[in-house]
């Protein structure tokens, strides 16, 4: 995403423990230690690398901040701040590894009532959500609202987390899209799972009006039947997908990680 780019360059040391797919090895500083590579050994033993992560650090913060102000400026429906952060977060760490093809982040908030509308398409070069839909969670992982989560086969459960979004195909529910886990324990089994985007009856407004809720997948992020298409063909191939819970809170945030002990 070039916009972000351009704004702020940002250590990705923290992020680490909470998104596996950050090299976790070798880290660039590229502000004040431009061009100089150091291990986290080599950081723990450098004042100077420390006030540059603490600098770079608020003005992520201070990046998402502005971001989603702008969001909130220019739409009638988003997310919560906090699920935004964590998903802006999650965008940014997978653009930096050059994984993002398609520059759009889809936010899903299952701290959320089933019969709220809990999914926004966010085009992140306009800084505009595009789409809005209500969206089921796995039967396993609870009724009205969801509770639990797993990564496991056969859970039936939802998973939360960082995905990419990887290519459609026809089964069946229909027009589908498979999806790829980004956390080796949050959701690494997407795929072995079969948790996919696809269209599914028990997803409208009506489902709610007649059961009080709505009705569940096996795990999958289903959609009304109305806009599966649609969603599909704006976030296949690589974008990225958040799916949020307030028990995220209970991981470590990415850039409160303490490095320094």
């Amino acid at each position: 995403m070039k916009k972000i780019q351009k704004l702020i360059p940002v250590v990705l040391v923290a992020c680490a423990s909470v998104y596996p797919f950050v090299n976790q090895d070798n880290i660039k500083f590229q502000d004040e230690i431009v061009a100089q590579t150091v291990t986290k050994n080599e950081i723990k033993d450098s004042t100077l690398a420390k006030v540059t992560l603490e600098k770079n650090k608020s003005a992520f913060e201070t990046l998402i901040e502005s971001t989603y102000n702008s969001l909130v400026l220019e739409n009638e429906s988003f997310p919560s701040y906090k699920s935004f952060s964590k998903a802006f977060s999650a965008y940014y760490q997978l653009e930096q590894e050059g994984l993002i093809k398609n520059d759009i982040l889809t936010v899903i908030d299952f701290s959320l009532s089933s019969t709220q509308k809990r999914l926004w398409v966010i085009d992140m070069e306009q800084n505009k959500v595009i789409l809005h839909s209500l969206v089921a969670h796995g039967r396993n992982s609870g009724e009205e609202f969801a509770t639990s989560f797993s990564n496991k086969l056969n859970s039936y459960q939802s998973s939360l987390g960082a995905y990419l979004t990887g290519e459609t195909y026809t089964g069946k529910h229909g027009f589908s899209m498979r999806l790829d886990g980004m956390d080796q324990d949050l959701n690494a089994m997407a795929r072995e799972r079969a948790v996919v985007v696809h269209a599914a009856d028990y997803v409208s407004a009506s489902f709610v009006n007649e059961q009080g809720r709505l009705g569940r997948s096996q795990g999958c992020p289903a959609v009304p039947a109305e806009i599966n298409k649609k969603l599909i063909n704006l976030i296949k191939d690589q974008s990225v997908m958040y799916i949020y819970h307030s028990n995220l809170d209970k991981l470590e945030d990415a850039f409160k990680t303490p490095l320094f002990s």
